[in-house]
């Protein structure tokens, strides 16, 4: 059975394995985000919603090389605030699709949907989504997207962990409150399959 698996590498960035292609979202600059080091990871494909630091150091990803590439991407054009970019600019958020799998990482996303762009999120497999407010969407205009359009498996990012993260962001339980169930896993990756239960996946930052 075909299968994806996301590791989560910090802030918001993740790993995406399908097959033999790896995609690298969001990497951050060595030691800029509070208490994430530097990354060592290596993908064929590097998308970045944007070009702060610590979401667009595409440089720090080693290459791959020699992999097809199984994923049809589409960029939905967004914005990093609520003021349509005017405070912080623009925002991509990345939707890829291969084989019937749906995956999107929302980058820092910072305002409201419209309805072409929800359409378009929608039937989503997994959705990685920031939760901290501040520069992004927070807790409960996160539970409103979801509510909107319905991922089956939810992964949080963009969030503080104490001292770990941008000071001026929610902690993930700001976020969690708002529900009585998730799965926290040991670890940080999750594999998501077609018989993968709706969940809110809560994974492990296990240092860098």
């Amino acid at each position: 059975m075909s299968k994806l698996e996301l590791r989560w590498l910090g802030h918001a960035c993740f790993e995406l394995k399908y097959k033999d292609f790896t995609v690298v979202f969001d990497p951050f600059e060595d030691n800029y985000v509070r208490g994430f080091g530097s990354l060592d990871v290596a993908a064929d494909l590097v998308l970045c919603s944007h070009f702060h630091n610590d979401h667009g150091a595409a440089y720090v990803v080693q290459p791959l090389e020699g992999h097809e590439n199984p994923f049809q991407i589409t960029g939905i054009q967004t914005f990093h605030d609520p003021e349509q970019g005017a405070l912080r600019g623009e925002n991509v958020i990345h939707l890829l699709e291969a084989d019937g799998f749906r995956v999107a990482h929302l980058g820092d996303l910072g305002c409201e949907l419209t309805p072409d762009q929800l359409d378009q999120l929608m039937d989503l497999d997994v959705v990685m989504i920031p939760v901290g407010g501040f520069y992004t969407i927070g807790p409960d205009e996160a539970w409103d997207l979801i509510e909107a359009i319905q991922p089956r498996v939810i992964i949080p990012m963009h969030y503080r962990m104490g001292d770990i993260g941008l000071e001026k962001v929610a902690e993930l339980n700001d976020f969690l409150v708002q529900i009585e169930e998730y799965n926290e896993y040991p670890g940080n990756t999750i594999t998501v399959d077609k018989k993968t239960e709706p969940q809110v996946a809560v994974l492990k930052f296990m240092g860098n």
